[in-house]
């Protein structure tokens, strides 16, 4: 096309690919008027308004609604702001798209009943404040009115799901479990019963020191027993068994005995519940932290042992 040559809709048409119906449209909503007419009537279009409807196509394929497109050839706002505010806008929808991507495929694992697939589409959505809210008031409710070891409670408020914009199914799943658990009333009863159980400790003075040691050495020494084959319940379990409890016996600063092993067995049941395990790697999974290797089989062999 050269500057001084007018062209009919037809001509634009086949130059553009749009429907003629869609380029007449165009002109009697005034967004590209013709230059002029020929002689039969028919409209004619320059090379000013032929530029004019390709900047009006590409921005309807973009999204842009009409009425904007009229203010940018207006120039009452510049193509800029729209670029800008429609990229928010797509960035919007393609973390809902992926959200529901994400969602469809935990669904499809999952095998879910309808009932589930309302619910994880419910909780996938919820924005990240809605996700530590409901988390949050899990733990408020587990702590409200007892004096629990500061850096404990602190590290259960500051450990908060963030599912990212573009979770895996895996993510979404484990996000849906969570929130499952800590609405469980046995399971919230359950950590109310250890943190209450922290907090009598630590008035009178009985937490012992070197947590981080005895998990260690439990690790150790039931971990090789479970490897061995040694059933907790067997004679074989016995040396296991004292020297473990010796180990604990001096951590607390306490005698090893018949007394004190109950009261171990309580200590250790009363935190054994599995379930509290498993919140910490539903967190993991949801933050994309490295799911560390589940303690529950060596525990639950050395309560084993313990009451035999």
């Amino acid at each position: 096309m050269d500057g001084d040559t007018l062209y009919t809709i037809g001509d634009l048409a086949r130059r553009t690919g749009l429907p003629v119906r869609t380029i007449r449209f165009y002109s009697d909503s005034g967004v590209v008027p013709p230059t002029g007419r020929s002689p039969a009537g028919y409209r004619l279009y320059d090379i000013a308004a032929a530029t004019r409807l390709d900047l009006v196509r590409t921005l309807r394929d973009l999204g842009v609604d009409l009425e904007t497109v009229r203010r940018v050839l207006a120039r009452e706002i510049t193509v800029g702001d729209v670029a800008a505010a429609h990229a928010e806008a797509l960035d919007a929808q393609i973390r809902t798209l992926r959200l529901r991507r994400a969602v469809l495929r935990a669904v499809a694992k999952r095998g879910s009943a309808p009932e589930e697939v309302q619910l994880m589409h419910k909780l996938a959505k919820l924005s990240d404040e809605e996700r530590n809210r409901i988390i949050t008031a899990f733990v408020d409710e587990t702590f409200a009115g007892l004096e629990v070891n500061p850096d404990f409670a602190a590290k259960m408020r500051a450990a908060l799901p963030e599912l990212p914009d573009d979770p895996a199914p895996e993510q979404v799943d484990a996000w849906v479990e969570l929130a499952e658990l800590v609405g469980d009333p046995d399971f919230r009863a359950a950590v109310r019963r250890m943190a209450e159980f922290q907090a009598e400790e630590s008035a009178r003075g009985a937490a012992p020191e070197g947590m981080a040691e005895l998990t260690g050495i439990t690790l150790a020494k039931a971990g090789a027993a479970i490897e061995n084959g040694i059933d907790p319940a067997s004679d074989a379990a016995r040396p296991v068994v004292d020297e473990l409890a010796a180990a604990y016996a001096g951590a607390f600063g306490e005698q090893d005995g018949p007394d004190f092993r109950a009261r171990l067995l309580h200590r250790l049941e009363v935190g054994g519940d599995r379930r509290a395990e498993r919140y910490w790697q539903l967190l993991a999974v949801i933050n994309g932290w490295p799911v560390p290797p589940s303690m529950v089989p060596v525990f639950e062999w050395f309560l084993a042992a313990l009451r035999r």
